[in-house]
Order: C-alpha cells, then structure tokens, then sequence
C-alpha cells in the first residue's frame, strides 16, 4: 500500500500544504485501487498531481470540519460540468448521516437532490467494516467535538505474483483527543497517521478537541503500532516540539507529515 500526503496542514490550509487529505494506493492483481481519507480546503488542486480525477475509487470523511471534506464541493463541480462529460459514474462517499446535506448547504443547493447525482453518499456504522477492491476500512468514533468523528483503520491486501498475499494496515486518527476507540483503531498498525494539533502547555485548558506530540505517543504505544506519522499540524504549531515530546512516549519511529511525501506501507 502506497500512502500519499496530499493535504496534511491542521485546521486550515498552510503556506507548504492544503488541509487534510491522504491518497492510498493498492493492486489488487488486476489494477491500481485509489481512495482518498478526507478531502479537506485546498486538497482538490494538490490532488491532481498524482492522479486524474476520474480514476478516485471512493472517499473516506472521517468528519465534517472544512478542513476535512470541504473540497467535496469543487469535486461537484468537476463531475458535474465537466464539458466533456463525466464518464466515471457517481464517486462513493463514505461518511456520517449528516454528510449529503452538509455538503449541499455549503455550496448552496437543494437538498434533495442536492450532491446525489455526483457522489453515492454512503454512511459510517461505528465498527462495521466497509471492503472496496483490495481495502478494508473500518471507522472508530474518537474524542473530537462534532456529532460524529471517525478514526479510521485501512487493511490492504495486495496481490504482487509470488503467490504470497500480503496485508498492510494503516491507521489514520482523523481528530480526536485521547480515548479508546484511536488506540483500538491503531492495534499493531504498520503505520499510525495520526494528528497533533497542540502543543503541551500552551494548549492545555483544552480539552478532548486534538492530540499533542505526547498524547499522540501514548496512543501509538498502547496500540503497538510501528511507526508513528505525526500530522493535521497548524501554522502557529512547532513541528519539531511535537516530535520532541512524541519520541520519549514511543519506541519506534517518529516523524512529521509532508504534503507531498510518499510512504509505502
């Protein structure tokens, strides 16, 4: 499974990177599967360097933040008038309830149809695994100050012609603060994505809205995880203060996400 960090800036696009969006790809012996976890401001241009448009698979919100699933609405568009005509078919969208109806307000339609006619607006059940081409994807709720927030756990299971199937996992918190569903959601993950909004002192009167460095460790290490990829940091947050207090809290490896990083998993 190959990630790739299209958006990873918290809360708001940044200077270096749109907000949240990870594109993952996985064979499954016969093509390439491509699916988005979020497609949050300003992800919809960085998108398109990696990919056409017609060739995303499926999108996974893990909430309904802008930061998160706002350039849903771009993507509308794309589908919608595309002058060419648009030959894909409707995007799944996994989601919570609230997701068709959001996206409609915010661009300003009806509801009904609203985005229908675009996207296949699917819902999240808490713990019920959704399987698409090689990918199974399974949502946790998580701490995070909204109706519905997700992490979400990705087992790929690529097919590579020797015979051996392989199966990677990767975890990816979207937001949350501590709580057991991010540590359930990241068990023995070859790869934890996981955010780290604030930093410990200053953001501490706040309370169950984001992870810092250190709380994002202390997932990692109670779920075994492998590898810790710390994300979702905004402008005024110290990339490398958040490692620093990550690296006492987990044995394996630490680092930062970078908007346009490939990681293969």
């Amino acid at each position: 499974m190959k990630l790739t960090i299209v958006g990873c800036s918290g809360s708001f696009p940044g200077p270096q990177s749109p907000a949240s969006c990870y594109l993952l790809t996985a064979h499954d012996g016969v093509r390439p599967w491509r699916i988005l976890l979020d497609l949050g401001s300003g992800a919809l241009g960085a998108v398109q360097k990696y990919m056409d448009l017609a060739d995303i698979d499926a999108i996974f919100l893990t909430h309904l933040h802008p930061d998160h699933c706002m350039d849903l609405c771009g993507l509308h568009v794309a589908v919608r008038w595309d002058p060419s005509g648009w030959q894909a078919g409707r995007i799944p969208v996994w989601g919570p309830a609230a997701t068709a109806d959001r996206l409609a307000t915010a661009y300003g339609l009806d509801p009904d149809p609203g985005m229908r006619e675009e996207f296949d607006f699917r819902l999240w059940m808490e713990r019920e695994t959704v399987q698409l081409g090689p990918f199974r994807i399974t949502p946790y709720a998580v701490n995070h100050p909204v109706e519905e927030a997700y992490a979400l756990r990705v087992e790929a299971t690529e097919y590579d012609g020797t015979g051996v199937d392989r199966v990677a996992v990767l975890t990816y918190s979207g937001d949350t603060d501590s709580c057991p569903g991010l540590v359930d959601a990241a068990r023995d993950a070859n790869l934890f994505l996981c955010e780290a909004a604030f930093e410990e002192g200053r953001d501490d009167a706040v309370k169950d809205v984001h992870l810092t460095g250190k709380r994002a460790a202390q997932a990692a290490a109670k779920a075994n995880a492998h590898r810790l990829l710390l994300t979702h940091l905004p402008v005024w947050t110290d990339a490398n203060r958040v490692v620093a207090e990550a690296i006492p809290e987990f044995s394996g490896k630490v680092a930062v996400a970078v908007a346009g990083v490939h990681y293969t998993i």
